[in-house]
């Protein structure tokens, strides 16, 4: 399988929440209730403020074969917002190349550090790659609670 790193496009919005939702629901489900996951990725995701939001950030896209298969942003700070690889490329090594390709970004912008939230799917990956636990916590969203991981990984120049 033949994986590319391009920048998002506007254009991508609808494959990208099509992405997001099928690996919450797919992919999630295994760590959290059925309520939390309807919560996290709704029908009625706001496409506009996703793709403002993306636009915004350093946002990675990661197609296989000609099909996006993952994305990932990075904001100015340094936060990690999102890292999400479609539920049937899990495994190919998409998330690793993306997460070098923020990690890349990062260091050529000079960030000392980079922040991520992230959920208990997801902890182990992040581990694997050089991030550290800073606290487990608890946030609400619409009404339901998670518990989630403010993670970190300092950079070197």
């Amino acid at each position: 399988m033949e994986i590319t790193l391009r920048n998002y496009k506007p254009e991508d919005i609808t494959s990208i929440v099509t992405l997001f939702r099928g690996t919450v629901h797919m992919v999630n489900a295994k760590d959290y209730s059925q309520d939390q996951i309807n919560a996290w990725a709704p029908e009625d995701i706001d496409v506009e403020k996703w793709k403002g939001k993306l636009l915004r950030h350093h946002t990675v896209v990661a197609e296989c074969n000609g099909v996006i298969c993952g994305f990932g942003d990075i904001d100015d700070t340094g936060y990690f917002d999102h890292l999400f690889v479609h539920k049937d490329y899990q495994g190919c090594g998409i998330a690793t190349q993306i997460v070098a390709a923020i990690e890349s970004y990062a260091k050529q912008e000079k960030f000392k550090v980079i922040t991520v939230a992230v959920s208990i799917t997801a902890k182990p990956f992040f581990l694997s790659k050089g991030y550290i636990v800073v606290k487990e916590q608890e946030v609400e969203y619409k009404g339901q609670k998670f518990i989630n991981f403010s993670m970190k990984k300092e950079m070197s120049f």
